[in-house]
């Protein structure tokens, strides 16, 4: 998937182009802001908060995980494009630097966390892709659901000019192993937790 990517990133570019047109340019906009990791964790943390009110300890917590986890795979995603490099398309490509991976240093000096070659994967798609990851784990009726969310984020980075069609793809990649060793591996606990604070 991610080579069809490659192949298919200046077509892609170049077809789902918005920044000529301001309404789909401020949908867009809203939509990546909406999987920025402060917003996702701020609303799994409310979510589980009014859960918790309810007395409901062990939906809090399975809430509480996935969008835990969304940011961890965010995080993964993050940690990923900074050694990678890679140069954004468009309108926010490094000045005279040719398109390509350039790892963490170029023409002399440290490129790490420099926006304009943090392209690969996508930090955005990386957080949405795992929350739907993650809740089709828990449920898959939710998980279409969020799935949908996922790929209008993704479609959001591309459409701005800030990612390459290979990178929100890496990103939904990405997401599925991650998201599937912590539901074994951290969600057990966090359910623990809860259905013990509940018989208390």
């Amino acid at each position: 998937m991610i080579a069809a990517g490659f192949a298919l990133d200046n077509r892609a570019q170049t077809a789902l182009n918005v920044l000529g047109n301001p309404h789909l340019k401020g949908f867009a906009w809203w939509l990546s802001k909406s999987a920025e990791g402060e917003i996702i964790g701020g609303l799994g943390i409310l979510l589980a908060i009014i859960c918790f009110i309810r007395r409901q300890q062990l939906l809090a917590g399975r809430i509480f995980f996935v969008f835990a986890s969304a940011l961890l795979i965010g995080l993964a995603g993050t940690i990923i494009r900074t050694l990678t490099g890679r140069t954004r398309p468009g309108i926010h490509a490094p000045p005279d630097v040719a398109q390509g991976f350039y790892g963490i240093w170029h023409d002399g000096h440290f490129i790490l966390g420099h926006a304009a070659f943090n392209a690969f994967p996508s930090g955005h798609s990386a957080v949405a892709a795992g929350l739907a990851a993650t809740v089709t784990l828990m449920n898959r009726t939710w998980g279409a659901v969020a799935w949908i969310y996922a790929v209008a984020v993704m479609w959001s980075r591309v459409a701005l000019q800030w990612h390459h069609l290979s990178d929100v793809l890496a990103s939904a990649i990405l997401a599925w192993p991650l998201a599937w060793f912590l539901k074994k591996h951290l969600a057990p606990t966090i359910e623990w937790h809860c259905e013990n604070f509940s018989r208390r």
